[in-house]
């Protein structure tokens, strides 16, 4: 799909379909051209492989494999995999918590601290991406769209 042309979402209507409903369609489809889009801004690796380097980095202490599903909300096995193919790259490690053994926490490498810096240019790259997406946006209509996110993630959780 060629990103420089403007998606015909005037298009789409959700007619008489409940605005929930269109509208946890409405994310999926966003996530997947997100996903897709990231996808090809990336040559090294995937938008998941970065996210989940992402979610790593937020962690107050290198996560367990457990913790890390919980902060990227998906499955210990998806995890696990995303893990493997980092691993493979180089850009993570797994070691052995100090206070339990038992426990494998992942850490992020020199490796992939070196691919952040060379994507990110010191963050320029990032802030031209997501002025781009959240532009004509308004603080106060990402603010509520922040809210009413989380209420559904907390709603979703209690499921």
């Amino acid at each position: 799909m060629n990103y420089d042309k403007e998606m015909k979402l005037e298009n789409v209507e959700f007619g008489d379909m409940p605005p929930q409903p269109f509208l946890l369609g409405l994310l999926s489809a966003f996530d997947n051209r997100y996903q897709a889009a990231a996808d090809a801004f990336f040559k090294e690796i995937t938008w998941k492989q970065f996210f989940a380097i992402i979610c790593i980095n937020l962690c107050k202490e290198a996560p367990t494999i457990n913790e890390l599903s919980e902060v990227m909300g998906s499955s210990h096995q998806n995890v696990k995999q995303i893990l493997l193919r980092l691993e493979k790259k180089g850009f993570i490690a797994t070691v052995a918590d100090e206070k339990d053994r038992r426990k494998q926490r992942i850490i992020v490498t020199d490796a992939a601290r070196a691919f952040l810096e060379d994507n990110d240019n010191n963050g320029e790259q990032s802030r031209y991406i997501i002025g781009r997406i959240f532009d004509g946006i308004s603080e106060k209509n990402l603010k509520t769209t922040i809210q009413t996110i989380m209420k559904m993630e907390r709603n979703l959780s209690k499921i």
